[in-house]
């Protein structure tokens, strides 16, 4: 039991010295500190009080600083693999690139060699009607000759 804060036997005597019974002063004086030693706090349980409210703050603290760790080291590990996503995507992208360039370089080849293909079958076409052209007038014009020649 703590000691009272309140003078009983001094409640008591005044009580009494403005006229209640001695009787109902000390009953009223017991239901008092009965009360006040039910629910004053004491030195003894704000202490207490305090001792855990300091552990719970570093409970609190402790418990921040661990989920505060844990959230960098999951932002750390998604932003590196977002970074390999990302080298991994790039990668992908130029070799995409690469075989595009390629297939469109194989494809200009071949749209070159037939291009040039076509072009020299042109010529050679060109070629001979040139020299069907030159023998039929070669020939057009020794018949002339040939003709003038009888005639004179």
């Amino acid at each position: 039991m703590t000691p009272l804060i309140l003078d009983t036997h001094e409640a008591i005597h005044e009580l009494v010295s403005v006229g209640m019974p001695e009787r109902q002063a000390e009953t009223v004086v017991r239901q008092q500190a009965r009360l006040l030693e039910q629910n004053l706090a004491t030195k003894a349980d704000i202490e207490a009080l305090r001792q855990g409210t300091k552990a719970d703050i570093e409970a609190l603290r402790q418990g921040t600083k661990a989920d505060i760790e844990a959230l960098r080291q999951g932002t750390k590990a998604d932003i590196e693999a977002l970074r390999q996503g990302t080298k991994a995507g790039i990668e992908a992208l130029r070799q995409g690139t690469k075989a595009g360039i390629e297939t469109l370089r194989q494809e200009t080849k071949a749209g070159i060699e037939t291009l040039r293909q076509e072009t020299k079958a042109s010529i050679e076409a060109a070629k001979l009607d040139l020299i069907k052209w030159i023998f039929g007038i070669n020939i057009g014009t020794v018949s002339l000759i040939v003709a003038i020649i009888k005639l004179l």
